[in-house]
């Protein structure tokens, strides 16, 4: 005896994408142009600055600034594009490696100065690709559970407090800034459909922060080498014709 079965299409229909309701963002007001450097190191950088990495200006954070109050307004702008409060929020993760503190998350900072107390936080560091990745990370949570509504996904950097001044091709690059999006659940045939992570792990000690964790703390030595602000210790090897590989 055969049976024919068919495709049961309301519950394809009832599959979760994460779908992006609201948008923020938030940049520093001290704008600090090429020329900046042009006079800090007495030389011709804005030449390649603006040539070669398409550099024009970037905006720095006051002293008085943390990696949170880059992100409240930015996740303020979001929240309001999405017609929502803090308090809907089910979720926050802040996509960032130039935290407040090592410990305790950022997100748990960021919490409670938007007062979302039914969001649960985590931190996610994966640098240059934490906004994306958290992203699909969100888009996960959506996927398959269904208790989540609104998540609050933040990308924040910070970076002008571990630039060192020594290195000018290091200081003119960086900049401060972050960006934020609402995601939440669509039943539709819109949103989220795909993703794939990938990394390439032999390049961890190419360029980063290195000293402050536990493979170096810091101390009184370090901080006169200066090893607890951004190098770039090797020098990253272009990338072959047709490789698919991270440079």
């Amino acid at each position: 005896m055969m049976t024919n079965v068919k495709p049961n299409n309301s519950a394809q229909a009832e599959i979760r994408r994460a779908t992006i309701r609201g948008t923020g963002m938030y940049a520093p007001e001290r704008v600090i142009t090429n020329a900046y450097f042009d006079e800090l190191y007495k030389k011709d950088i804005s030449t390649f600055l603006r040539d070669q990495r398409n550099i024009l200006e970037r905006r720095w954070m006051r002293d008085d600034q943390s990696t949170s109050d880059l992100i409240i307004p930015a996740a303020e702008k979001a929240m309001a594009a999405a017609g929502i409060t803090a308090k809907d929020l089910d979720l926050i993760i802040v996509a960032t490696d130039t935290p407040d503190y090592i410990s305790p998350p950022t997100s748990s900072v960021v919490q409670f100065k938007l007062g979302a107390v039914r969001a649960g936080i985590f931190d996610l560091n994966t640098a240059c690709a934490g906004f994306v990745t958290a992203c699909d990370v969100a888009s996960k949570f959506l996927a398959s559970d269904k208790k989540y509504q609104n998540i609050l996904v933040v990308g924040a950097y910070a970076m002008s407090k571990w630039l060192n001044f020594d290195d000018y091709k290091v200081a003119s690059l960086f900049a401060d800034g972050a960006g934020a999006v609402i995601l939440q659940p669509s039943t539709g045939t819109d949103g989220f459909l795909a993703s794939t992570l990938y990394a390439d792990g032999q390049y961890h000690d190419y360029m980063g922060i290195y000293a402050g964790g536990s493979y170096k703390p810091i101390n009184v030595d370090g901080l006169h080498k200066k090893e607890h602000l951004l190098a770039f210790p090797k020098r990253i090897p272009p990338r072959p014709m047709g490789s698919t590989g991270l440079v």
